[in-house]
């Protein structure tokens, strides 16, 4: 006989069956869409070019969180975390490493993109591998923190899946805090918006917007964006008082991510989507040369 486990506190069991479904849903459909871009882009030789090698990582990134984002949901149908306190902390880190190199990965397509459109230079194979390269490690570096004391993973409000820990609010935190949102907020942030402004600046001079400059950031901030606010504002104030249901609602929107960007990086890339199109049906594309532009 199956024992059914009690109710985290702070959620009534429609609630947490909610965020279950919505978790399941969100790494199914993301899985499945990044799933089919790392396919097109192993199946079709057009769609192998040093630009969306780069868009590769931003995909395998974010299938890494719909795995993440699966565990967690089927976590939350059990109402308890089954894999004990080690399972926990390798949750953080696989959560936090794919997280932030689909960052990371993001920023490294926006400084392609100024290149293409801005200077007309053309990225080198080997460039383009460093690049992908860096963001993986140095998403290592930055998840693999906690693990040895700078920065802590717990439960998240839930408590069936596992993140940076943000309820202490302490020195420890604070500091690992601020160097965590400079590098690999902040900064690949600053990076999409100088890129994007600038080609939209070029874009204006030409009268020939070839995609929306402005996608890719929002995306950044409306995705990432509560998730980073509730870790800042765990810097200054205790954030405790707030509903655990409230506190999971970020993390629910980050998980998002897989899923527009799908869309933003490879179904809303007009020679990506023909790639994908001719994996599907195998009607080739009539444009051989595949670029990193979005329509």
């Amino acid at each position: 006989m199956v024992t059914a486990h009690p109710l985290p506190e702070g959620f009534t069991e429609i609630e947490v069956f909610a965020i279950g479904t919505a978790l399941l849903v969100e790494a199914l459909l993301g899985f499945c869409l990044n799933g089919l871009t790392i396919i097109s882009f192993r199946k079709i030789k057009e769609l192998r070019t040093p630009s969306n090698l780069l868009v590769l990582s931003i995909a395998l990134a974010d299938c890494g969180i719909c795995i993440n984002a699966f565990i967690a949901a089927f976590s939350s149908f059990l109402r308890y975390w089954p894999y004990g306190s080690d399972g926990c902390q390798i949750h953080g880190f696989h959560g936090f490493l794919t997280a932030l190199a689909s960052i990371s990965s993001s920023a490294a397509v926006a400084w392609d993109r100024y290149h293409h459109y801005c200077t007309r230079s053309r990225l080198q194979w080997s460039t383009a591998a460093s690049m992908m390269v860096f963001a993986w490690l140095f998403a290592a570096f930055w998840s693999v923190m906690p693990l040895l004391g700078w920065g802590e993973y717990d439960y998240e409000p839930l408590r069936t899946c596992c993140t940076l820990d943000y309820s202490k609010g302490d020195r420890n935190y604070v500091t690992f805090l601020f160097a965590l949102s400079t590098f690999n907020f902040m900064i690949p942030g600053f990076i999409m918006l100088t890129a994007y402004q600038s080609i939209h600046q070029k874009f204006r001079k030409t009268g020939n917007f070839k995609f929306n400059t402005g996608l890719p950031l929002k995306t950044l901030v409306i995705c990432w964006g509560p998730y980073c606010l509730l870790c800042s504002y765990a810097a200054v104030e205790n954030v405790m008082f707030i509903p655990p249901k409230y506190r999971m609602i970020p993390a629910l929107v980050a998980k998002t991510v897989p899923t527009v960007d799908a869309f933003v990086y490879a179904l809303g890339n007009e020679n990506y989507r023909g790639g994908i199109w001719q994996f599907l049906t195998g009607q080739k594309i009539e444009k051989a040369e595949v670029d990193n532009k979005t329509k």
